[in-house]
């Protein structure tokens, strides 16, 4: 049980994490396997993921997206192509996860656990940048991105420490950023009664 039980809850914070970046949370799997850091072992048909050349790809593309995301205007590209890419980034780490799982059922197992957790937590994020967006004129948006970047290293940290605390902890994010999202809205809704014209 506990092999298909830990692996599920880490892909589960590797994929939330991909899902407010896309690079950093393969970039800190492929070190931390490649150093076999808190037991992570990846799967075989992504054992590549660990290599010299992943782990300095990984680098670069991580330092290019945390630096782009700050740019306005750039970030809601970078939130834009995210719609396929974190996605796609959370299937492969929570796969990559599956260490004792045949290549198929890693595959199968990072569809259906990493893909649409990390497609929610883009879309949240989504909606996030968009009231700040709104709000602030975009001004905002580069601390809510190094608050994202925060965010990302650490739900993948405890994923990696406390597996068992993933679904605490993104219960909390989700609850966070809805408050979040919800408090906004309503600092910039027209008071009742207010004239629309």
């Amino acid at each position: 049980m506990e092999t298909w039980i830990l692996p599920t809850l880490l892909g589960l914070g590797l994929a939330a994490s991909c899902g407010l970046r896309t690079f950093l949370p393969l970039l800190m799997l492929a070190v931390a396997a490649r150093l076999e850091l808190f037991g992570i072992a990846l799967n075989e048909q992504v054992a590549w993921l660990g290599s010299t050349g992943a782990v300095a790809a990984l680098a670069v593309a991580t330092a290019v997206e945390l630096a782009a995301d700050k740019i306005p205007a750039v970030d809601h590209f970078l939130s834009l192509v995210g719609t396929v890419s974190r996605p796609a980034a959370g299937a492969l780490a929570a796969g990559a996860v599956f260490s004792h799982a045949d290549p198929a059922t890693a595959v199968l197992a990072g569809l259906i656990v990493g893909a649409p957790t990390a497609l929610a937590f883009h879309t949240a994020q989504t909606g996030t940048r968009l009231v700040s967006s709104a709000t602030t004129a975009g001004l905002a948006n580069p601390l809510v991105s190094f608050a994202e970047d925060v965010l990302a290293f650490v739900t993948v940290v405890v994923a990696f420490v406390a597996p068992v605390l993933i679904p605490l902890v993104l219960a909390a994010l989700l609850f966070v950023l809805w408050r979040l999202v919800g408090a906004v809205r309503r600092r910039t809704r027209p008071p009742a009664g207010a004239s629309t014209a």
